[in-house]
């Protein structure tokens, strides 16, 4: 009985015989050529931003804001505002590297428990004024009291410490800084304290405080949504030095990995295998970072996440490989290992960008369609397949290739000359 023909349609012809190991060299040097770029971003990103990469508040340290939301119209009934809009609004306004997620927690109205839909603030700020905001509301200042005898005025965080021959109301002031952007604290009872001069000198030595950060963002979101009242649950701080704790313990996370995964392959299959692997790895990791460099995207801890993921999926396909070049080792021994090389790649490289290119669509739509923390890992995961992908086909198959005719070939040249040399005579 004949065979009929089947309605699949192949990605790659059978009997097609790519020529793999003609073209190392070419990928070798391509690749040297992006890591070279890939690592210089990052000083020029040093010189140029002051920092190699675009750390987040999980780096750097930074504030964390908690707020709720309430119906004007209903102050007892809490509400949902979309993360979207609330993100749309703070970057509408200026702010930049904050990250806005959800949060959900029960709180006691009265006699019942309601639930809460809040949101988490997260932002690499520490205080409720940029450096230029500083500069432009005390030269403003300056300014405007010029009159008042200013002996001196210094900033310390969120502070304005004045010495003055004439008494400045808080009123007056709150004028000033308002124009810049910012909103005077009232001290309440304490203002007295502020309204009466020194008995030494005379002078009024007078404080006057910003609202933080988390009013400031409260106002934002109030313009942005009019039909809300969002109020402020709580504000943290998280270190600087924390933060770099946990870069740290992330790059230490990398490393660990690479070397399990040495430890794997030479178990799983001998430490032929191991260096092609590790070359494979840390280019996709160095890639991936020259990435995120390059583009000045946020590095947050989902970022290592997605870089550690992007690790292990890479070593997958490498293993796959791996596999069959062993499988071929043994099925074609009458052959050299080039072509055995050459001809384990022709077989499952349709299996390999199958696999990847489903992946990488995937994470596609995640990288479109998400934000925040979603959008964070979905780019990182959409940059690793691609350099994973290519990694385990043009990477580690050559550094393999090598090892083996380097230094399990037989002896090495010098060597077989002197014996040569000596059977001679």
């Amino acid at each position: 009985m004949a065979a009929s023909d089947h309605n699949f349609r192949y990605l790659v012809k059978p009997g097609t015989d790519f020529a793999f190991v003609s073209k190392f060299r070419l990928w070798i040097a391509m690749s040297g050529l992006l890591i070279t770029i890939s690592i210089a971003s990052l000083f020029v990103n040093k010189a140029v931003r002051g920092s190699y990469l675009n750390w987040t508040i999980d780096f750097k340290g930074g504030t964390e804001i908690i707020y709720k939301f309430k119906d004007r119209a209903k102050p007892d009934s809490y509400v949902y505002a979309d993360a979207g809009k609330v993100r749309g609004a703070l970057g509408e306004a200026g702010a930049e590297g904050f990250d806005v997620s959800e949060m959900t927690w029960t709180e006691e109205v009265g006699d019942k428990e309601v639930t809460v839909r809040g949101a988490m603030v997260r932002t690499p700020r520490f205080g409720a004024m940029t450096p230029a905001q500083q500069k432009a509301a005390g030269d403003a200042f300056a300014a405007k009291f010029a009159d008042r005898g200013i002996d001196s005025m210094q900033w310390s965080g969120d502070r304005l410490f004045v010495r003055s021959k004439a008494h400045i109301t808080d009123a007056e002031a709150g004028e000033v800084f308002k124009a810049s952007g910012l909103e005077i604290k009232p001290w309440g009872a304490s203002a007295a304290l502020y309204s009466v001069p020194d008995e030494g000198t005379g002078e009024y030595k007078q404080t006057f405080a910003m609202f933080g950060l988390d009013r400031q963002y409260e106002l934002v979101l109030e313009k942005a949504l009019p039909e809300v009242d969002v109020v402020t649950e709580a504000t943290s701080q998280v270190s600087a030095k924390a933060g770099a704790e946990l870069r740290n313990e992330g790059i230490k996370a990398l490393f660990y990995a690479m070397l399990l995964i040495t430890l794997y392959l030479a178990v799983r299959f001998d430490v032929r295998y191991a260096p092609g692997a590790i070359l494979a790895t840390m280019h996709d990791a160095i890639m991936v970072i020259g990435v995120f460099s390059v583009t000045w995207t946020d590095v947050s801890l989902t970022s290592v996440a997605a870089l550690l993921t992007v690790i292990g999926f890479s070593v997958n396909d490498t293993v796959v490989i791996f596999d069959r070049i062993r499988e071929n080792q043994v099925k074609l021994k009458d052959k050299r290992l080039e072509r055995i090389v050459d001809i384990s790649l022709n077989e499952v490289v349709v299996r390999s960008i199958l696999t990847s290119a489903t992946v990488f669509a995937v994470t596609l739509i995640m990288n479109v369609f998400g934000t925040g923390l979603v959008r964070n890992f979905a780019f990182a995961m959409n940059a690793g397949i691609i350099t994973g992908a290519y990694s385990s086909i043009f990477l580690a198959p050559p550094v393999f290739l090598w090892v083996s005719k380097r230094f399990y070939s037989g002896p090495a040249p010098k060597r077989a000359g002197a014996k040569a040399a000596a059977a001679e005579a």
